[in-house]
């Protein structure tokens, strides 16, 4: 449903003139349903102000007015975060207009960009000057960098650059009374008190709305050396990282752990992709070195004789080495065509989840004993970011099942999933966030103290709760 407000649509139209509303029922259809089509929602509105002006007067009038607002970037988020309830009583909030880059200082190595920008573009932008801004995922070509801050995004390369909050030196902020704290500082050391753009990144919208950001730029890596390596599990994979990791240091900028599954599923259904090695493994690795312009060869020799020392040592049984930036683009598309793939292939069970990489061989193990217990035929195909603990531990259904059936029986084994995650000390959501989707059960494995704190920064700064409400915290 959506909630009809003539008056208050009229004041919406005069602060954002024709172009920054949107109230006809198809137009606004995109706008309500997730990535995922997991949360179907409604709004009074989308609004879609162009301006930090805009969006204050926008929050102060729904202040006044006492409408909820949810703030939507991309809308490629995995958890619900950027979509309105089912009630209809609303306004979505869409940044896609505020996409200008504001400042570029190379001397500083800092971009300020507002959040509407889409991450490809924020890329883009810091290679025109020759530098690199390191935060990619798959879906960069559509998510804005406000909403990439709003849920602390990770991606491939946190290894090396970390994750999105490491990326950011200073935020604009509309607050929920619609007043603008503007932190836009360039400074890499400011120890003056509390450091407030850590509670904005990370919080979902919750607290405020990210208008723009100074964020980090990086010398552009002059070389890359990308390979597959094939390996008989998660415990060889961890020490090969280990093995890089003292090879290599800091040039170590992406290792991703990939199941056999994941690469026949995206051989199946995604045209153009094909497998580099000759026989099939359990398991693999893409692993990349990156360096600031020693020459391409010298990386190369280091990948070389890294593998065969991991040849050597048993860690591997194989191994491609992209030869050209073609290759490596192939070889990054398996990694980053997995999702695809899996959608294609069916429904599955998806978690986010982060353990210590010490251990994740461990961990995997249990999980994958869990799976089969609860969850007979099911298709583990358990992928990420392994040099960061981060794994996405997904299950597909069983061949030939019913897809809508085996997700409505999927909750014990997510709640058997994230128990085993405790158990070996980690994080239920390592970079989706909370949204709707663990707004509720984020408390059975949080500290009370740690919660309580949390909702009291809410209080604090969201007394009303008008602020993306439902999401992080669970609706009243």
């Amino acid at each position: 449903m959506t909630t009809a407000d003539p008056a208050f649509a009229a004041r919406v139209r005069a602060l954002l003139g024709d172009k920054g509303v949107i109230d006809d029922a198809a137009d606004m259809a995109p706008y309500l349903r997730d990535w995922r089509k997991r949360y179907q929602g409604a709004a009074r509105l989308v609004a879609r102000p162009a301006s930090t002006a805009e969006v204050a007067a926008l929050v102060g009038l729904c202040a006044e007015a006492g409408v909820p607002i949810v703030p939507q970037g991309g809308n490629t988020g995995l958890c619900g975060g950027a979509t309105p309830d089912e009630t209809g009583a609303a306004v979505l909030l869409s940044l896609a207009r505020m996409n200008r880059m504001r400042a570029l200082d190379a001397a500083n190595r800092t971009l300020t960009v507002e959040a509407g920008m889409t991450l490809a573009g924020v890329q883009a932008a810091a290679s025109a000057a020759d530098r690199l801004f390191p935060l990619s995922l798959a879906a960069e070509g559509s998510a804005t960098i406000g909403g990439n801050l709003s849920t602390n995004a990770g991606g491939v390369a946190v290894l090396r650059y970390g994750n999105a909050r490491d990326l950011v030196l200073g935020l604009e902020v509309v607050l929920a009374d619609g007043r603008v704290w503007d932190g836009l500082r360039g400074l890499r050391k400011d120890n003056t008190g509390y450091d407030l753009k850590h509670l904005f990144i990370g919080a979902e919208g919750t607290l405020g709305i990210i208008t723009a950001a100074v964020l980090k730029l990086f010398p552009r890596p002059r070389e890359q050396a990308t390979a597959l390596v094939a390996l008989a599990g998660p415990e060889a994979a961890v020490a090969l990282l280990d093995l890089a990791t003292a090879a290599s240091g800091d040039g170590v900028t992406a290792f991703e752990l990939i199941p056999r599954l994941a690469i026949d599923l995206v051989c199946a259904h995604v045209p153009g992709t094909a497998d580099p090695l000759a026989a099939p493994s359990p398991w693999y690795v893409l692993l990349e070195l990156s360096g600031g312009g020693d020459g391409a060869e010298r990386l190369a020799g280091d990948a070389a004789r890294l593998l065969e020392q991991a040849l050597h040592k048993g860690l591997i049984s194989d191994a491609v080495l992209a030869a050209s930036g073609g290759q490596r683009q192939q070889l990054w598309r398996l990694r980053e065509s997995i999702s695809e793939a899996q959608s294609l292939e069916g429904a599955s069970v998806k978690h986010d989840v982060a353990v210590p990489v010490s251990a994740i061989p461990t961990f995997m193990a249990a999980g994958a004993a869990v799976v089969e217990r609860l969850a007979p035929g099911a298709r583990l195909c358990a992928f990420g970011h392994v040099g960061d603990g981060n794994l996405h531990f997904n299950i597909s259904q069983p061949v030939g099942a019913d897809g809508a059936v085996f997700l409505s029986g999927s909750g014990p084994m997510t709640q058997a999933i994230h128990d085993l995650v405790t158990v070996h000390g980690g994080s239920i959501s390592a970079e989706h966030g909370l949204g709707q989707l663990k707004a509720g059960e984020v408390d059975l494995y949080k500290q009370p103290l740690e919660r309580e704190l949390q909702a009291r920064i809410k209080a604090a700064l969201d007394p009303r709760g008008l602020m993306n409400p439902g999401k992080m915290f669970p609706r009243a």
